[in-house]
């Protein structure tokens, strides 16, 4: 396995091969055989943009939601998680360790919106012991990538 292949495409997805064998010292058309079998064997699993929405005159908030669970017999967590992970409002769901078991950041329209989802749709599932919801009141740094400024309105106050 090529690691600074796949470092090189964390860090910028829009590298085309030629770049890579630029940058690796490899043939182009041997970094291509290896992408394709990343993408084909799920060690790459898609390719995304990080866009900061506070540019943009999206309106929407942003949620982690703490969960304590009871872990099912034979499945662990995985059952419970593959209800939470399916609801299209989750973004991205983890097993913790420490005072909780799973973490779960959810976006939406709304605070209301996203007290709706924990109220009606996760707190409801059985095995779900507990929620803590905390929402995200700005984004300083995501996926290794530092966001610029805050927009400050006249009177000095974070937009």
């Amino acid at each position: 396995m090529d690691r600074s292949i796949l470092k090189l495409l964390e860090q910028d997805g829009r590298l085309t091969a030629e770049q890579i064998a630029l940058m690796c010292g490899k043939e182009v058309g041997d970094v291509k055989q290896l992408i394709a079998e990343y993408e084909r064997d799920g060690v790459i699993l898609g390719y995304k943009a990080l866009v900061d929405w506070d540019k943009t005159d999206r309106e929407y908030v942003s949620a982690l939601i703490e969960i304590k669970i009871t872990p099912q017999k034979d499945r662990g967590f995985d059952r419970v998680a593959e209800k939470i992970y399916n609801f299209p409002e989750v973004q991205s769901l983890y097993l913790m360790s420490g005072g909780f078991d799973l973490a779960v950041l959810i976006e939406g329209r709304t605070m209301k919106e996203v007290a709706y989802f924990v109220a009606r749709k996760l707190a409801p599932l059985e095995d779900v012991l507990s929620t803590a919801t905390h929402f995200v009141l700005r984004k300083y740094k995501d996926k290794g990538v530092v966001y610029g400024p805050a927009v400050v309105d006249e009177r000095g106050n974070c937009l």
